[in-house]
């Protein structure tokens, strides 16, 4: 068995803490920082810029792609119940402990809280279902998943529940619980000791005002749909002047919807088959997914990109040690159109980006 790697302490102050930055060199071949986290509040805790994320992993497949990740050099899982595969995910972070590849504290954990277990009474079981299916006592990170609340499905019933309270149907049933009934539970979690930070995912500007206003703890983190069509620089402007971080998946656009049969989605170009892109990356001898994924970084999105393949896992994680240049940066910003994939109102009726 290899003997761990030292652990250190992630943190972005401090001397001793983990480093947040690496030396790479350009071009010109000038050394130059590259950040590769960024600071968490209220704690100051660093949260990777690349992380590895589990959406449409099989269950068969997770824990050797997690322990794989965590082997390539991966130190943030992004996981949530809803994606049906957390004990395997658990399984693979596990494995990788028990073998040497890393120490819990290494590693940063998300999660993220279902539609249907917004009420008050039902936001700690769900954590802590979450918790034992990962095998963790504590979440370095959990969000609330949207900002939709449907009907309480019992853990013996289904799980997880998914969209439709009764799959024979097909039918979406909501509840009355409100955001602030829900973050307020969320915030017991902290309380607990059960998660270090809270955030959500999905919101828009008019939600995270109204949700500032009577939050106790701070929204950490902010994950939303990010990519070269999809940039929503009013709200990336907005986390940023109140220092909320901001995650971005789907970096791939299309890409992860196209299985999904979803008609925009299909009908949308491929982000890998653009000229712009294309010409940066012969520019910069990387991978168009590197640009795309440079792209984000840069602007201190940070991304959690899915590969079965240790190659691609390799690749993707290689993505900070260049940089783009302005030229490369508004190239990109020119393909802004407002392209969403992951709408609500297209497969769930209910529009939350009206």
């Amino acid at each position: 068995m290899p003997s761990p790697k030292p652990s250190v302490k992630r943190s972005c102050s401090g001397e001793t803490d983990a480093p947040s930055k690496k030396r790479v060199i350009s071009e010109n071949n000038a050394p130059q920082e590259m950040t590769t986290s960024v600071c968490l509040k209220p704690t100051g805790a660093a949260m990777p810029l690349v992380g590895y994320g589990t959406w449409k992993i099989a269950k068969k497949e997770a824990a050797t792609a997690v322990e794989t990740a965590l082997k390539v050099g991966y130190r943030l899982l992004d996981c949530a119940c809803d994606y049906g595969n957390e004990q395997e995910v658990g399984a693979g972070l596990a494995a990788a402990i028990k073998n040497g590849v890393v120490k819990r504290e290494d590693v940063f954990v998300t999660s993220k809280l279902w539609n249907t277990f917004h009420a008050r009474e039902h936001v700690r079981p769900a954590c802590e279902r979450t918790l034992k299916d990962l095998g963790l006592a504590q979440l370095d990170l959990y969000l609330i998943h949207f900002p939709i609340s449907l009907k309480y499905v019992d853990f013996d019933t289904r799980y997880p529940p998914e969209w439709a309270n009764d799959p024979a149907d097909g039918k979406l049933v909501h509840s009355d619980v409100t955001i602030r009934e829900t973050w307020e539970a969320m915030e017991e979690l902290v309380d607990a000791g059960l998660v270090k930070h809270i955030g959500v995912s999905n919101f828009n500007c008019a939600l995270l005002m109204d949700l500032l206003k009577y939050a106790r703890h701070p929204v950490s983190v902010l994950q939303i749909e990010y990519h070269p069509y999809l940039q929503q620089p009013s709200l990336i402007k907005f986390c940023e002047d109140r220092g909320i971080a901001v995650t971005g998946y789907s970096n791939f656009g299309p890409l992860s919807f196209v299985p999904l049969n979803m008609e925009h989605a299909v009908s949308a170009p491929s982000l890998f088959e653009s000229e712009v892109l294309a010409g940066i990356a012969k520019k910069h001898n990387k991978s168009i997914a590197q640009i795309i994924l440079r792209f984000c970084t840069q602007l201190n999105v940070a991304v959690i990109p899915k590969s079965m393949s240790e190659v691609r896992m390799k690749e993707n994680l290689d993505a900070l040690t260049f940089r783009l240049d302005d030229d490369d940066v508004k190239a990109i910003r020119g393909m802004n159109c407002g392209l969403r994939f992951n709408d609500p109102n297209v497969y769930a009726d209910y529009p939350i980006f009206g």
